[in-house]
Formats: structure tokens, C-alpha cells, sequence
């Protein structure tokens, strides 16, 4: 399999399965960190169920009411913030070096769905 970059407004997703340490990639317009394939695969996994979740949850809420739901894996720590049709996504690695990164309610609306593809694919 060859290196996968995908992109969109204010999000950027990559899988190298070439490279040894850190074959994934997550990051924003102006930043971004190599995961491992582990921590990637818990990337896509926390974000496909918390995204299920939170849309899960709409019709327990009033309209105007805001929610914030958390996962986390041994690698990873991740949120979901804001409407059940309009939220931000945050994460920060668990273990080995540090790092984090936070997508607004715009970026999440493409890198949902791209990562499910990801998913899929590694």
C-alpha cells in the first residue's frame, strides 16, 4: 500500500505504512503530529464513536443545549464538544511523547468521514 494524505478545510490525515516509528499523521491548517499505527487506529476508532454518540444524543437535548462527551484508550484522550450537528474534536496522546490538537466545527464536518476512510484502510 502506498502513502494516503488526505485534507480538507482545517484538517489533514495521512497513513505512510512505508515508515517504521510513526505511520500515521493528524493535524490542522498550521500544525500536525505523527502517530504510530496504534495510536491511529485509536484515533479513527474514539472519533467514529463519539461522533455515533454525540449525533446519538440529540434528541435527549434541547435545542439550544451544548454537550461534551470524552474517550479515552491507553494512548489516547479524546473529546467531542458543542451541538449533536456542530462540534469541535480535541485529542492528546497518552503516552511516549506529548501532544495534542483540537479541530473546529468546521474541520469536523470533512475529517469524520475521512477518517472512517482511514479506518478502513489501515
Amino acid at each position: 500500500m502506498e502513502r494516503i494524505v488526505k485534507s480538507g478545510a482545517g484538517w489533514r490525515l495521512g497513513w505512510n505504512p512505508q515508515e517504521l516509528d510513526f505511520q500515521g499523521l493528524v493535524g490542522g491548517d498550521d500544525w500536525s503530529i505523527e502517530l504510530t499505527a496504534e495510536e491511529l487506529g485509536d484515533f479513527c476508532r474514539l472519533l467514529d464513536q463519539l461522533s455515533k454518540t454525540i449525533s446519538q444524543m440529540a434528541d435527549e437535548l434541547m435545542d439550544e443545549e451544548k454537550i461534551a462527551c470524552e474517550a479515552e484508550s491507553d494512548l489516547l484522550w479524546m473529546q467531542v464538544e458543542g451541538f449533536p450537528e456542530s462540534y469541535t474534536v480535541q485529542f492528546i496522546l497518552n503516552q511516549g511523547r506529548r501532544g495534542e490538537g483540537k479541530w473546529s466545527v468546521e474541520a469536523v464536518t470533512g475529517l469524520v468521514p475521512a477518517a472512517a476512510m482511514l479506518k478502513i484502510l489501515c
